[in-house]
């Protein structure tokens, strides 16, 4: 049950309860005063016909009776012993209030009607029962319309606590122009740590941008004296430790320019193929290419196969970077599949897989989940998820049942063709 229904169920029990606390007040207190005052009347004439018995020997007109039949036992055993009483019934002869003491030897009574006081009463208890539903029906409608405003106001900070989770910093609940109440303060609460978050986020991004163009100029400098270097083992060190590391540097700045959303894909139709193609051989590693063709080796008669709407040049980064990975944490043979649809691309490995925490939360920068630490900086697929992101694609991350590593990217479909025209 959400919490909306909750609210609205407990307004309606609160409702009902006061209704029925108050029903039951007010039916007690009106049967006792109709008893309290019938029997008052029942002793005052049982009292008069007494005294008019005492002179007179009779009882004609006083309203008593002598050994009446209808005397209810208990009150006809109390006056048997020499006392007097009172005692209400609902015999056959309808709701009566009896009163009798003794009399010579007999029994004198006086029954007070009250079949008209209780149908008073049951009347009564029939309204309270309407003003009782008809108070429900007033308050209930209130009630779901508080708990709706509550739970859409919920609902708002929920969606933008998602928002923020996937990314989107800017988003806020603006609980400023809200009621000043518990909920507000959540919501304040939530834009205060989005604002936080986004300012550490910024920061992290600039010293992060900061720091690779501040190396990109020494970072030259060691090229340049890695090549004026004799010949030798040393020089080849030395020469491929600059390499990583201008490597490292250009895939900062490209981060940088990611977080900082300022990468624009140049779309534009073009066939799929080529690209897988142009991509593999990039990485200088061995990767077989699937079109999704049965008995497909790979080999294509010159045809170009479908063509996508893409950025040639970033989804050739992206697949590039999907195969140096699998080389890289996964084993040998490393497969590129693209499906029949001509929008699927698929980089497969033979290795164990991806990690559970990247399944879970997605690739992050310098994590490569492997014990090797010095197998690479973990910034390949942030890359490629970024790539990925700026061409309005999927990337998604899994492990085959029969192991290995895949990732699937999905591709958008291409603008509508605009209708020809005479």
């Amino acid at each position: 049950m959400t919490l909306r229904w909750r609210i609205v169920a407990l307004v309606a029990a609160a409702t009902c309860a006061a209704v029925a606390a108050v029903g039951v007040l007010v039916h007690t207190a009106s049967r006792d005063r109709e008893l309290s005052q019938a029997r008052d009347a029942a002793r005052t004439t049982l009292d008069r016909a007494a005294h008019g018995y005492a002179r007179t020997g009779g009882v004609q007109g006083s309203g008593a009776v002598l050994d009446a039949p209808g005397l209810p036992d208990g009150l006809r055993r109390l006056v048997r012993k020499g006392h007097q009483g009172t005692e209400f019934t609902t015999g056959p002869g309808g709701p009566a209030m009896w009163a009798a003491r003794p009399a010579d030897g007999q029994v004198l009574s006086v029954r007070v009607d009250l079949s008209t006081a209780m149908r008073d009463i049951g009347a009564l208890d029939t309204n309270i029962v309407l003003a009782g539903l008809m108070t429900t029906a007033v308050v209930l409608p209130l009630g779901m319309l508080t708990a709706e405003r509550m739970s859409r106001r919920l609902r708002l900070a929920a969606a933008t606590a998602r928002r923020i989770a996937a990314g989107d910093l800017d988003a806020r609940i603006s609980a400023a122009t809200r009621p000043h109440d518990e909920i507000a303060e959540i919501s304040g609460a939530v834009d205060s740590m989005a604002a936080a978050l986004q300012e550490r986020l910024l920061d992290e991004q600039r010293f992060t941008a900061d720091v690779a163009h501040e190396l990109r100029t020494p970072l030259m400098g060691l090229v340049t004296a890695a090549e004026l270097l004799p010949p030798g083992e040393a020089a080849g060190y030395v020469s491929d430790r600059v390499r990583v590391l201008s490597t490292l540097v250009e895939d900062l700045l490209e981060i940088s320019r990611l977080d900082a959303g300022a990468e624009q894909a140049d779309l534009s139709p073009c066939p799929l193929a080529p690209v897988l193609d142009e991509a593999i051989a990039g990485t200088g590693l061995a990767a077989r290419l699937r079109t999704g063709t049965a008995g497909d080796t790979g080999q294509r008669d010159g045809a170009e196969g479908p063509k996508v709407w893409t950025d040639p040049r970033r989804l050739t980064r992206i697949v590039a970077n999907l195969v140096v990975n699998a080389h890289r944490h996964g084993r040998e043979p490393v497969e590129v599949a693209m499906a029949a649809d001509g929008r699927t691309v698929t980089v497969r490995d033979h290795g164990p897989g991806y990690p559970a925490d990247l399944l879970e939360k997605g690739p992050q920068r310098f994590r490569t989940g492997v014990r090797e630490r010095g197998r690479g900086h973990g910034l390949g697929l942030t890359i490629a998820a970024g790539q990925a992101q700026v061409l309005g694609a999927t990337l998604e991350f899994g492990n085959a049942p029969d192991g290995g590593a895949v990732a699937t990217l999905r591709l958008p479909e291409g603008p509508e063709p605009a209708p020809i025209q005479d």
